[in-house]
């Protein structure tokens, strides 16, 4: 037995936390069955003083356990250890440490500094300082934070590896700060540096790219402390003794860009001013930093249409273009960004709107490495423009995003299905920068509450998002108020809106998932007043009759029952979505009461609970069963969120699954709809249907896109049409991770694995087939460990094997096999006979037209009964026939049963 993954707050050895209970996770491995914690010691020591011993504690707790110990001090390392027993007799030791911060803002020494530099004054400011060193250091660290985007360098050299610090937070309540560590200081003279971009608190942003929506000055706050090998320690504080300059960024904004002059030598240096900003608004960071997470090589070359120099990544990704140059004095490059061609094969910018997107960097003459350093792109190609010759080689694409940890990997026997699944971990990956937004390219890149709360089960599967959401949520509760509920982003830069329905219950929804996926209660703790005050404030909107039918509402958005024009909402009634979702959202806080040991609260939000579902009854459903809105969305929602009175179950689903056969079993959900369309299916016994649905390859379906050449989710489900023209709304984004959503049925109900008590203490396995997936992979790192999932089912013969981390239990249900199976810890492989066969038809009832029609046996008899018929509209009435039947009869019998058709639509049709 080992000890692995000692983690503090989630994260490994971490420094500058403002926890003043910070928590101790650890996984545990062994090669033998059924292994259990039967013990844990805690031992925490300061100086080689101990500050907590926790004894031996008889528990298999191993996940978030709590400091419990003397008051921490700030600015001080901890040392812990880990001593854990097991049920086998073994025992084993792992060592940590963690490293508070300043614990409050007071505690900052230093002065916010800023310049005073002309209105029009587009360069980034770069504030100095020089200092002296004349003893041997012990250890370095620096505090900053920004009102803008910051970097800073030392003696030349960038600090830190991170990007976009402190990131975007609340700033009229809310701003973080950050700890490095660095030991690069001299002996004798050196120099510290901090640049400052517009970012979000300055910059241009939102819809109308307005500056200055938080402040009109971007300003610093920093203090180096240094300890020193003879015991003494001295800060260097940002103050009136630093100067202000500026450099070679002449112009940066993270919609249009950023121009690099490298010609430009040093700056005269300006007295700073020193300005006021609460430092009691000032928290450590909360989340993982942004960081290049990864590189990607170009992939091809290509002269467009218009002549246009271009790179493909091969990727759609988010980030920013690194190249190495040798150019003359004064050239100048630009790069263009787009994330798609044109159907010419022209570069397409239209999905950016106003975002700009174009980077400028000037030559100094010499050999140079340049990037970007306050903006951020979304992309997959790249236009290049003042360089004659290109060599590819020199282009390297970086992978921005908030590096957490990958805890989900899934694989098919269906290449579409993985490449369907790498576009939702790559739609994570692109729009997970700092905060959840809704896509990373065009003037927009906003918080949407109901992107992130649709998505948020699904990114907890391919993402360890508790720290992630943990800081936005803070974000949320923080921009939440009495009048006006919940805002539609956050950050909130819209100004006031009333609440609406599925994109405020993020305050609710992702607390709940946070908390099901690590266990975490204290996120509940935090969270417990913005998810009661969501439920309070749909309360005081509701009528007599006890429901939400007032205000704007978002409805279905984008669904494809109804035509868009200006109203996007589709067809399912914006109140039955409202009231769907309060009941919802309801259902979660009396659960979260309860488990908070809020007894009355739970009491209190019990009968709310039961008022809603039986009012929602009476409004929406009829006394025989039938939906007022008997769209696919409106019965997903009353089958999923268990809304419907049980002698109502029935007709329902017998109108959803009819509602999808008069589409051709295709879906036509929304942004509300999309997300539990399958799991309802599968819950009501129509896993079959949902397993059709999910591997449509024609419009509208999540394959759609995938073979149309998507790299990421889209925004529409046909966002690019078949004939390669592009949706002409301005919403129209090529990296939207909403629909993304169907990952966590794929995870959860292909693979099977599903958490039967919080942080997967418990486990169900039950994985489930469906035609054209012969085998699947899938692996869930859990704070336990990992679980692994995989089966077969190939020749009549089913394999299984299925691993569960040490100091957990499973529940198991073997494909085709009706009783449960518990075990512990271990792995485990299965094999027995089926007579299941997974593979498609080559004809199925579920083939288009057009697939039947592309043929050769399809094409030659149509060009012999009825020449120039094959793009007839008289053709559908052969697809009424069933053709697929009639072709799966085979070649002899085809030519007859075709020719019938075809004397039919003759009789039928006079153009024939």
């Amino acid at each position: 037995m080992k000890v692995t993954d000692l983690h503090v707050e989630y994260l490994k050895n971490p420094i500058g936390i403002d926890e003043k209970k910070p928590r101790f996770s650890w996984k545990i491995i062994s090669n033998e069955n059924d292994v259990v914690q039967s013990a844990y010691r805690i031992l925490v020591e300061s100086n080689n003083r101990l500050v907590w011993d926790s004894g031996k504690t008889e528990s298999s707790a191993s996940v978030l356990i709590e400091y419990d110990g003397v008051e921490l001090n700030p600015c001080t390392k901890y040392d812990v250890q880990v001593t854990v027993w097991d049920n086998k007799g073994n025992e084993d030791i792992i060592d940590a440490f963690f490293e508070t911060g300043l614990f409050s803002g007071s505690n900052f020494q230093a002065e916010w500094i800023t310049h005073d530099f002309v209105d029009d004054e587009t360069a980034c400011p770069i504030f100095v300082r020089e200092f002296y060193v004349n003893k041997e250091i012990e250890s370095v660290r620096i505090y900053a934070t920004s009102l803008g985007i910051y970097e800073i360098k030392l003696n030349g050299e960038k600090v830190g590896d991170t990007f976009f610090a402190p990131g975007w937070t609340n700033y009229h309540k809310r701003l973080q700060y950050q700890t490095y560590a660095n030991e690069e200081l001299l002996i004798g003279q050196n120099k510290i540096e901090i640049a400052l971009g517009n970012g979000w608190y300055k910059g241009i942003f939102g819809f109308e790219c307005k500056p200055n929506l938080y402040g009109d000055r971007v300003a610093a706050l920093a203090e180096v402390h240094i300890s020193y090998k003879d015991g003494t320690k001295e800060v260097i504080p940002t103050d009136t003794s630093w100067k202000v300059t500026s450099g070679s960024i002449r112009y940066s904004e993270i919609y249009m860009g950023e121009t690099f002059d490298s010609t430009i030598q040093e700056m005269k240096l300006s007295d700073v001013i020193v300005t006021n900003f609460d430092k009691n608004r000032l928290v450590s960071q909360e989340s993982e930093p942004v960081r290049i997470t990864q590189r990607l090589p170009s992939k091809d070359f290509i002269i467009t249409p218009k002549g246009e120099k271009v790179i493909d990544f091969g990727q759609n990704l988010t980030g920013f273009v690194e190249f190495k140059i040798k150019g003359h004095k004064g050239q100048k490059v630009t790069i263009r960004h787009a994330e798609v061609l044109d159907k010419e094969g022209n570069l397409y910018t239209e999905t950016l709107r106003q975002a700009i997107s174009v980077d400028n960097f000037i030559c100094n003459g010499e050999e140079q490495t340049f990037r970007p350093h306050f903006t951020f792109h979304g992309f997959r190609y790249i236009c290049v423009e003042g360089l004659e010759e290109i060599n590819i080689e020199d282009f390297t694409a970086c992978v921005l995003h908030t590096q957490m940890q990958e805890t989900g990997s899934f694989k098919t026997s269906n290449p579409l299905i993985n490449q369907l699944q790498s576009n939702i971990q790559w739609g994570q990956r692109g729009n997970f920068l700092d905060i959840p937004t809704d896509c990373p390219q065009r003037d927009e890149r906003l918080g949407w509450t109901g992107d992130a709360q649709v998505f948020a089960g699904t990114a907890a599967y391919n993402y360890n998002v508790a720290l992630f959401f943990t800081k936005w949520l803070r974000d949320l509760k923080s921009e939440q108020t009495v009048e006006f509920g919940v805002p539609h982003i956050v950050p909130n830069i819209l100004g006031d809106q009333g609440g609406a329905a599925a994109w405020s219950d993020a305050a609710t929804i992702i607390p709940w998932v946070v908390y099901q996926k690590y266990g975490d209660t204290r996120i509940l703790e935090n969270q417990y007043d913005s998810m009661t005050g969501w439920i309070d404030y749909i309360s005081n909107q509701c009528g007599s009759n006890g429901l939400w039918q007032s205000g704007y509402q978002y409805g279905d958005w984008l669904a494809l029952d109804k035509e868009e024009g200006a109203d996007r909402t589709g067809a399912t009634d914006k109140y039955l979505v409202a009231n769907a979702y309060y009941a919802y959202s309801t259902d979660i806080v009396r659960k979260t009461a309860r488990i908070l040991n809020k007894v009355e609260d739970a009491n209190k939000y019990d009968e709310l609970y039961e008022k809603i579902k039986k009012t929602f009854n009476d409004e929406f459903i009829t006394a025989t069963g039938r939906m007022v809105s008997e769209t696919q969305t409106g019965c997903v929602l009353a089958l999923h969120f268990d809304l419907a009175e049980e002698k109502y179950r029935s007709r329902i689903l017998e109108s959803l699954t009819r509602n999808i056969a008069n589409h051709k079993n295709h879906l036509t959900t929304g942004f509300v709809g999309t997300p539990y369309l399958c799991h309802a299916l599968t819950e009501n016994n129509e896993h079959a249907l949902a397993g059709t649905l999910l591997l449509k390859e024609d419009y509208p379906s999540w394959l759609y896109s995938v073979k149309k050449g998507a790299t990421t989710i889209w925004e529409r489900w046909n966002s690019i049409l078949p004939s390669g023209d592009f949706e002409e709304s301005g919403m129209n984004s090529l990296n939207h991770y909403a629909y993304g959503s169907i990952g966590e049925w794929m995870y959860g109900k292909l693979a099977g694995i599903n958490q039967l008590e919080p942080g997967y203490k418990r486990i169900l396995i039950k994985p489930q087939f469906i035609k054209g997936i012969s085998s699947v992979e899938a692996t869930f790192q859990s704070v336990y460990g990992e679980i692994k999932s995989a089966w077969s089912c190939e020749n009549k013969k089913i394999n299984v094997t299925f691993t569960i981390p040490a100091n957990t239990t499973a529940v198991i249900y073997l494909p085709e096999k009706d009783e449960p199976i518990e075990v512990g810890s271990g792995s485990y492989s299965y094999e027995y006979k089926t007579e299941t066969n997974l593979e498609l038809d080559r004809f199925s009832m579920d083939s288009t037209l057009q697939e039947i029609l592309n043929e050769p046996i399809a094409i030659n008899i149509l060009n012999q009964y009825a020449p120039g018929m094959l793009n007839h509209p008289m053709i559908e009435f052969a697809y009424q026939l069933s053709v697929s039947e009639i072709l799966a009869t085979g070649p002899a019998e085809t030519e007859s049963l075709f020719k019938t058709v075809i004397d039919q639509l003759n009789q039928t049709s006079t153009a024939v």
